[in-house]
């Protein structure tokens, strides 16, 4: 049984026996590909852009073969056309990249971000092991970033686990969204399903422009994990906030000083929606006292509806 101070504690750390604990649930949390190009033999679909596909070898141009799939090196060299030919990968990598910077270290109410983060981690790892998928990520901070090769077996698995609890962090001098989304493309192979939990605090049009060409040849999930109180104040009371170099006092009897806070999380909560939709990505907000797991199935049915 845990004690009141486990139970303190989990609300700011996650552990590593609260992640393993997820696998029960998470064999419920079916994660088919959301968007489907043309289907193939077997459980999995194939998409256009590589998804689900390895290369096999290259033939002959047929009639009505895509000209995208041509080989131009092969087709250069015999001086007759050939065409790329791919067969379906029955294991699909999964990329999940997790925000542990330094705004990721709060709550008003339920768990703080990062810990709520882990668990939405935690789900979908196991869920790909479960299906069979190759699970890997990326994990950075203030201190640094950590990249996990997708890999299959439960031992993969678990690496990723202890990394959630405890990452072990390369400085790599910039630990801006930009930055971190720039190595996500190199990281992620093409055919990836990725997903992307983070509280999205500083996502600029540098950024931006990684997601979409990482959203050419990976599917990508945005998850927006927040705090209650990011999203409206309470109506009366005055409340000091700090992150142990600044301060400020935020008077919420001040009705415009309120009416300004909610337009502003709203104005952001619209943009990352439209850019979901500009760029077809998925897109979910998990607030830090929901239930992951319940979270995920919802967002679930509304991708695949």
């Amino acid at each position: 049984m845990k004690s009141a101070a486990d139970t303190d504690n989990e609300r700011i750390r996650v552990s590593l026996t609260t992640l393993v604990d997820l696998a029960k649930t998470a064999s419920a949390l079916n994660l088919p590909a959301r968007q489907i190009r043309a289907t193939q033999g077997g459980n999995y679909v194939s998409h256009f852009k590589g998804r689900g596909m390895s290369f096999a070898e290259t033939r002959l141009y047929q009639p009505g073969d895509d000209v995208r799939l041509m080989d131009w090196r092969v087709t250069a060299r015999t001086d007759k056309p050939h065409s790329k030919v791919f067969q379906e990968e029955r294991e699909r990598p999964m990329f999940i990249s997790v925000d542990y910077r330094p705004s990721m270290m709060f709550a008003t109410r339920g768990v703080f971000k990062s810990v709520q983060a882990a668990k939405l981690a935690g789900l979908l790892a196991w869920a790909a092991q479960q299906q069979g998928d190759r699970v890997g990520g990326q994990i950075f901070g203030d201190y640094g970033c950590m990249e996990l090769k997708p890999r299959t077996g439960r031992s993969a698995l678990l690496r990723f686990l202890n990394a959630l609890v405890q990452p072990s962090y390369t400085d790599v001098g910039d630990n801006t969204l930009d930055h971190m989304f720039s190595r996500l493309q190199h990281h992620a192979r093409p055919g990836s399903r990725v997903y992307i939990i983070s509280d999205f605090r500083g996502l600029e049009t540098a950024a931006e422009n990684h997601l979409a060409l990482l959203a050419r040849h990976c599917e990508v999930v945005l998850i927006q994990v927040y705090d209650p109180m990011e999203s409206e104040l309470p109506e009366q009371g005055r409340y000091r906030f700090t992150d142990r170099i600044r301060d400020i006092v935020v008077d919420c009897g001040d009705k415009q000083v309120l009416h300004a806070y909610r337009q502003r999380f709203q104005r952001r909560q619209a943009y990352l929606k439209q850019l979901s939709q500009k760029l077809r990505l998925g897109f979910c907000a998990c607030s830090t006292h929901q239930a992951p797991f319940e979270v995920l199935s919802a967002a679930r049915r509304r991708w695949m509806a």
